[in-house]
């Protein structure tokens, strides 16, 4: 009953359904433990912890992935510290402390890479890649260290992997100012994300291709109806952490919500 919790509990987080994965996971290791199944329940705990980090409610799983760390430390588990050091990493990045998860993605890139984890080491380098561009202007180092990646992801055909590799390439060039070349790769990245079916990757590229056709000239109240939209659907899929980039988008691009103007509010 656990493994089938935590396969169901996987499903929903990979069909964008946040809130019934959350669900589905802590009852998984509720029964793993109850079970006397320490694999079912570590692996339902790393579940939970992702699925709370994807939503960016950091403060329930903040500790729990500290946690995990520390025993992928203690046992040895080399792709388990890599998974638990990005995604600890992920959480500084969103929260503002860039230099430490600069350093736990470097980390994560070495372990990585002396542990034959390939995927892993594309993950890190996707993280590293996001905070240069992001804290130093280093745009150049930032491709260089996606298209790294970007090989990895194809050899191993990494669909998911290489659309969100795409998603942060289209990042970059935004914040360079490459608009025109920003609006491209958010659209690839758009199409692989909805040919795969996947809700968060697709609302995300979907908000950062908004920020693109505006910056190119986009009609403000077509933005503002689009960032609208997207704030509904973040709301749907439960991203936390989405919704407030979203509400950035509407000050950055200096427009109001479409229902303000008929004496709406920004709920």
């Amino acid at each position: 009953m656990a493994w089938a919790l935590w396969s169901g509990g996987t499903l929903a987080r990979q069909r964008g359904a946040l809130r019934l994965a959350f669900r589905l996971l802590g009852l998984a290791a509720e029964l793993g433990k109850w079970g006397g199944d320490v694999v079912a329940r570590g692996y339902s705990l790393a579940g939970l912890a992702e699925t709370g980090r994807i939503q960016g409610d950091y403060a329930t799983v903040a500790t729990l992935h500290e946690q995990l760390l520390a025993e992928a430390r203690a046992r040895g588990e080399a792709r388990h510290t890599v998974w638990a050091l990005e995604g600890i990493a992920q959480i500084h990045r969103n929260t503002g402390s860039l230099d430490t998860a600069l350093e736990m993605f470097e980390e994560a890139a070495v372990l990585a890479g002396d542990a034959d984890d390939r995927r892993g080491r594309a993950w890190a380098l996707r993280g590293i890649a996001d905070i240069v561009s992001l804290r130093d202007g280093a745009t150049s180092r930032a491709l260089d260290l996606l298209t790294e990646a970007e090989v990895t992801c194809r050899e191993m055909n990494l669909s998911s992997a290489l659309a969100y590799n795409h998603k942060m390439r289209a990042n970059v060039l935004f914040r360079a100012g490459r608009y025109e070349e920003a609006r491209e790769v958010y659209e690839q990245a758009l199409g692989e994300f909805r040919a795969m079916d996947e809700p968060r990757g697709e609302a995300l590229a979907s908000l950062g291709l908004v920020k693109a056709r505006a910056r190119l000239g986009r009609d403000r109240d077509a933005t503002a109806a689009d960032l609208d939209e997207l704030r509904g659907r973040l709301d749907r899929i439960g991203l936390l952490n989405a919704r407030e980039m979203v509400e950035k988008a509407y000050a950055e691009l200096n427009v109001e919500p479409a229902s303000a103007g008929a004496g709406g509010d920004r709920r």
